[in-house]
């Protein structure tokens, strides 16, 4: 395949997917999900090379790849911030054209939103983002399938896309790249974010890039966020990149905590999540991260499941 092909997909951001794919998406993530469980074998990238790139490093990231591309048959190389320099040794455009010959699909994790779009308009393969400064949308996909596996799935393990609609999440917390992406997914699924951050830590809309600002309401009081929320979430005060604020951030963010009260006005059946790694008594209390309504080992889990389902739409297309 030639660059500029119609044939390649990329996932740079939330917004490269249509809600009808998410919805062919997700019910994929469940029916891989339950082979995994079963132990059933299923490798349909046999011969699939997938290259991973970290310029910021991740535990989950790369064990939720690696494993899961083994696990649907294929390899992987793993290259490092001295392995690769994305744009130091070579042109990122140069990169792209070498790397892509070579493997079947790339992940990339690294700074700059920038970095990957040069990346990608330059591949001959799908380019995934693992992660950037701006958006983070294989966490966002694995939330929401965690969210519906709770919510929108039958005893036959059926997927009901739509019990996302309608519904309220609360982002507590940095307007960062989880609160970029979360605000994608609500104007493309039809739900609504709540939206608290300290002053100077907003959500910046041109960003995240969305045309509806009713697929989010802006709360100064995290509480109020999570008035009736069917979903609390949050994230790390200072991500990686931005620890020379960390002292600044800290004092800033100290009445941001998500704690037993934020999580008592939200529906009784409310989630808990946390992207990870977490830091208790910081951006969430430990009674909430560890207590019943948390569910962030399955959404952890589920970054793997959802991503094997991705690659697969992204080298295959639409299976069954």
């Amino acid at each position: 395949m030639k660059p500029g092909s119609t044939l390649i997909r990329h996932y740079l951001q939330f917004k490269d997917l249509r809600a009808e794919e998410y919805a062919h998406l997700f019910e994929r993530v469940a029916i891989i999900k339950r082979r995994f469980k079963n132990y059933e074998r299923y490798q349909p990238l046999a011969d699939r090379t997938l290259a991973m790139i970290f310029e910021k490093a991740s535990t989950r990231t790369r064990v939720s790849f690696e494993a899961g591309m083994y696990q649907m048959g294929g390899s992987v190389v793993h290259l490092t911030t001295g392995d690769s320099q994305l744009g130091r040794a070579e042109p990122i455009e140069d990169s792209a054209r070498v790397i892509s010959r070579m493997v079947d699909i790339v992940m990339i994790r690294t700074f700059e939103q920038t970095k990957i779009e040069r990346f990608a308009a330059h591949s001959r393969v799908p380019v995934i983002n693992g992660l950037t400064n701006e958006f983070h949308p294989c966490q966002i996909l694995a939330d929401l399938f965690t969210f519906i596996e709770a919510h929108g799935m039958n005893r036959r393990g059926i997927v009901d896309v739509d019990c996302l609609k309608g519904r309220v999440v609360a982002w507590v917390g940095d307007g960062n790249n989880m609160a970029n992406t979360w605000l994608q997914a609500a104007e493309i699924l039809g739900f609504t974010v709540h939206v608290s951050t300290p002053s100077g830590y907003e959500v910046d809309a041109k960003v995240a890039g969305i045309q509806n600002s009713d697929c989010y309401k802006v709360f100064k009081n995290p509480l109020d966020a999570c008035r009736g929320a069917d979903l609390v979430t949050t994230d790390v005060w200072t991500s990686m990149g931005y620890e020379a604020e960390n002292d600044a951030r800290r004092a800033a963010f100290a009445d941001w905590c998500v704690d037993a009260e934020m999580m008592g006005v939200a529906k009784p059946d409310a989630l808990f999540m946390h992207c990870l790694p977490a830091h208790r008594g910081e951006e969430v209390s430990a009674e909430v991260i560890d207590g019943p309504q948390s569910v962030v080992w399955d959404e952890a889990e589920n970054r793997m499941h959802v991503q094997k389902a991705l690659m697969e739409y992204l080298l295959l297309g639409r299976i069954g």
